[in-house]
């Protein structure tokens, strides 16, 4: 078996990527990085080092073009400002419809471009990071498990029944992502998750916020902080 994880450099897909290798083998993971036109694009140096730490086969893809339209404050030719507050206090202001950290569709289109990676590369599965606290509220619809049933049934059903979707944390929280990853000594030190993409974590984005959450509730501190 082989497998290919969609890898940011952040808390959840580097948890995956550590879940892939202890199941697989190091040999039998690719790790699948995009760029998108981010402002935190330290998230891709993140990748780049932790990929070496572990020593995988590390891929990268640049989707820019595609969000060329967007105004999603994550995106470095938005002019909105990334809120400085957390997910719910945002959900608040939005009647219903995702954060404005929302990137269209993201991840239907990466899981798309994995699927066609992972058939060319004979990989077997495809991780992702999505995980519960992202999905809830609409906050971002393509982290549910809804979503995730959904595009996995299509790249089974459009890879002739040759690769399978996993997003082993769909249904649990930041904090049991984060216990996991503790579990399985993942470098957490080498991460990102910051929107801003500065020297240092701003804290009150809401990733930084959730993030801080998810280690305190776990008895330890983000290693991001004790640098």
């Amino acid at each position: 078996m082989k497998a290919v994880v969609l890898f940011s450099g952040g808390v959840d897909s580097t948890t995956c990527l550590g879940m892939a290798i202890d199941k697989y083998g190091k040999e039998n993971v690719i790790a699948l990085s995009i760029s998108y036109g981010q402002k935190h694009l330290k998230e891709i140096e993140a990748s780049n080092k932790i990929a070496a730490y572990y020593g995988v086969e590390h891929l990268q893809m640049d989707l820019e073009k595609i969000f060329a339209y967007s105004d999603c404050s994550l995106l470095q030719h938005s002019d909105q400002e990334i809120p400085e507050e957390s997910y719910a206090e945002q959900l608040e202001k939005t009647d219903g419809k995702p954060v404005s950290t929302y990137v269209p569709f993201r991840n239907g289109l990466f899981l798309s471009c994995a699927a066609s990676i992972a058939l060319s590369k004979e990989c077997n599965v495809i991780y992702y990071g999505a995980h519960a606290d992202d999905a809830a509220g609409n906050a971002y619809p393509d982290c549910s498990s809804s979503f995730n049933k959904a595009i996995s049934d299509a790249i089974y059903i459009g890879s002739g029944n040759q690769l399978v979707v996993e997003a082993p944390f769909v249904n649990l929280t930041k904090a049991e992502v984060v216990k996991i990853g503790l579990d399985l000594k993942v470098p957490y030190e080498l991460t990102w998750s910051c929107y801003e993409g500065k020297d240092k974590p701003c804290g009150v984005c809401g990733t930084c916020i959730d993030r801080q959450e998810a280690f305190l509730k776990n008895g330890v501190t983000d290693p991001l902080l004790l640098q």
